[in-house]
């Protein structure tokens, strides 16, 4: 049976009319939440390491060469001297292991880090991760990882008896890393911040920097969609921490463009509130097309020249519902673009269309984003 879905999108008629604004209808927000201290950041950290005491379940020492090299470099390092091609790695694993330094992190605060296999190995699972140096991309060590590796997974079984849950090659190590050095953090620029936002806009950085003005007088001053630099009062010079918290808790109403995304891989689509369209007319219905096949034997008749033999016969139903047709006013919210969409009983799938032939035909006022 195939079943094909017609859809028929018209543009009736556009109203040139003020859309209202719907600043007033989003919930504000701190400042904290929609931008950030410039210098206040995390750092990358990545080392190379072995994970001991697999059960059988390692990297194989007939193809993960570098695991026996890493092997016997280790011993090396113990005093141990012994023959590559006599190492067997069933137990070992060769892994990446990687970290975020947080910001502020004090000489011995304790960090997470993942562990990933290099090699071929089935399952991290019980493993414990030995003494790995974390590197930053500057090449020096920031932290030193090492503790029982936890997958949160499984793999047991062979072949096609074989069942799996997550994924056994990666694991983690709660508080596994210790920081060994830290990273210094400068935030002030001739007694200025700058407070970079998350998601650059005109509106929103001009509405920070005016919140900022009400409270503390005209000391902030956008620069750019992203960016709005801070001066530091004078009563507040030695006191920065007191400062910048006391300006992250102040509320905004942040501004968003308008954006419709669209993942046609899983059909799920994503309005934005902003979204406005022109009078538009929706109609959707559905025809069904159904062909069946009857098998038929044909049997000739006694005594005859005849053969038997099967004859085919096709039928063809045809059946169309009937469509729905909505009427959506002009500057319509997205409240009443979905209840409309989904009175003409639209999947997502549909939606989907709906909403591409709605832009095409230039009456819907949002950006649309295909993932």
């Amino acid at each position: 049976m195939r079943k094909v879905t017609a859809i028929l999108l018209a543009a009736v008629l556009v109203v040139s009319m003020t859309i209202p604004s719907v600043a007033d209808a989003q919930v504000s927000t701190r400042i904290k939440d929609v931008a950030k201290v410039q210098g206040v950041r995390s750092n990358q950290l990545v080392g190379y390491g072995l994970v001991v005491g697999l059960n059988g379940t390692g990297d194989d020492s007939n193809k993960s060469k570098f695991t026996i090299q890493s092997i016997g470099n280790m011993l090396k390092s113990f005093g141990v001297f012994i023959d590559s091609t006599q190492v067997k790695t069933k137990n070992v694993a060769a892994v990446m292991v990687t970290a975020n330094l947080p910001p502020f992190a004090k000489a011995g605060d304790a960090i997470d880090v993942t562990v990933s296999s290099m090699g071929d190995a089935k399952n991290l699972q019980g493993g414990t991760l030995l003494q790995t140096p974390l590197r930053a991309a500057n090449g020096q060590v920031y932290a030193v990882g090492q503790g029982a590796v936890s997958t949160g997974g499984y793999a047991a079984g062979k072949g096609g008896n074989s069942q799996n849950k997550n994924f056994p090659t990666v694991g983690n190590v709660p508080n596994g890393a210790l920081v060994e050095r830290e990273v210094p953090m400068a935030f002030t620029d001739k007694d200025k911040i700058t407070l970079s936002l998350s998601q650059p806009d005109f509106t929103t950085a001009n509405r920070i920097s005016e919140a900022i003005g009400q409270n503390f007088g005209q000391i902030a001053l956008p620069q750019d969609p992203g960016t709005v630099t801070v001066e530091i009062p004078s009563y507040y010079s030695n006191n920065l921490v007191a400062f910048i918290a006391a300006i992250e808790e102040l509320p905004i109403t942040p501004d968003n463009a308008a954006k419709v995304v669209i993942n046609e891989r899983n059909g799920t689509v994503v309005i934005g509130g902003n979204v406005t369209i022109d009078q538009v007319a929706v109609a959707q219905g559905g025809l069904t097309v159904k062909i069946g096949q009857t098998k038929n034997v044909s049997q000739p008749p006694s005594f005859s020249d005849g053969n038997t033999v099967v004859t085919t016969d096709t039928t063809v139903e045809v059946k169309e519902q009937p469509a729905g047709l909505v009427e959506l006013p002009a500057s319509s919210s997205v409240g009443d673009v979905v209840a409309a969409l989904n009175a003409v009983g639209a999947t997502p799938r549909d939606i989907i269309s709906i909403l591409q032939a709605i832009k095409a035909a230039g009456a819907l006022h949002a950006e649309l984003q295909i993932m």
